[in-house]
């Protein structure tokens, strides 16, 4: 996550985090109440944010609330027991991350990364031929490879699968992936490089395929295998058992 103060900006449809959103993440606790709410895959209650972060309730609800206002998360209201009529309780207030594109840092993006491989490319391309995809391909494989050993050392000696696995998503994670285990599959639920690809999806997303399978080949032993897989809101690749 990089948080970067940006000009309010006035106006419907506006879709970029202003000054007062950011504010509110410079509070650990709503920080971290933050980053697992945008990590789950559902939208969780007061109650499960309590728990998951070992706080009172009514702080959580406090946190929570004020990143609601802010424009950060999301609410419903849901009814959680399965008990309908008189005695049901009133539904729960659920939370999620804002269904807004907070672009410019929420969720994060790595244009940086990507400005420097496309460059890495071009002088590639200029020195010795061949075509700019291939060139793109080659330099996000060489930074997979540096991601890949970062795992690989923060795993240390003789790690299990499961360790080279969670060591593999840290480093995901901080290059601004959020990778996610579904069952047997990691997915990736962001992309650091979202408007380009838009943009030019073809070739990014083959530079995401090329950062991931040189990131999987250089931990090594997670049996895994980078595939394209695109689908709206999030990375176009996807890892699971090769």
């Amino acid at each position: 996550m990089v948080l970067t103060d940006r000009p309010h900006r006035d106006g419907a449809g506006d879709d970029h985090l202003v000054v007062p959103g950011i504010a509110a993440l410079a509070d650990p606790i709503r920080r971290d109440l933050y980053l697992y709410v945008s990590a789950q895959p559902a939208p969780i209650s007061r109650d499960q944010a309590a728990d998951a972060l070992g706080i009172a309730r009514h702080r959580a609800k406090f946190h929570l609330d004020k990143l609601a206002e802010e424009g950060l998360l999301d609410t419903d209201f849901k009814r959680l027991s399965q008990r309908r009529g008189p005695g049901a309780g009133r539904p729960t207030k659920l939370y999620r991350r804002s269904s807004r594109q907070l672009s410019v840092t929420l969720p994060e993006r790595r244009y940086d990364v990507a400005a420097q491989l496309m460059a890495s490319a071009i002088d590639d391309t200029s020195a010795a031929g061949g075509t700019v995809t291939d060139a793109v391909n080659t330099a996000a494989a060489e930074w997979g490879r540096a991601v890949g050993d970062q795992a690989r050392v923060e795993a240390g000696h003789r790690p299990s699968r499961e360790r080279l696995v969670t060591c593999m998503c840290d480093a995901l994670t901080e290059h601004g992936y959020e990778p996610r285990r579904v069952g047997g599959t990691i997915v990736l639920c962001n992309c650091p490089f979202d408007a380009l690809a838009r943009e030019h999806t073809e070739l990014v997303c083959g530079m995401n395929l090329a950062i991931l399978t040189a990131v999987i080949e250089r931990v090594s032993k997670t049996r895994l295998a980078a595939r394209l897989e695109p689908a709206p809101d999030r990375c176009c690749v996807v890892l699971d058992a090769g």
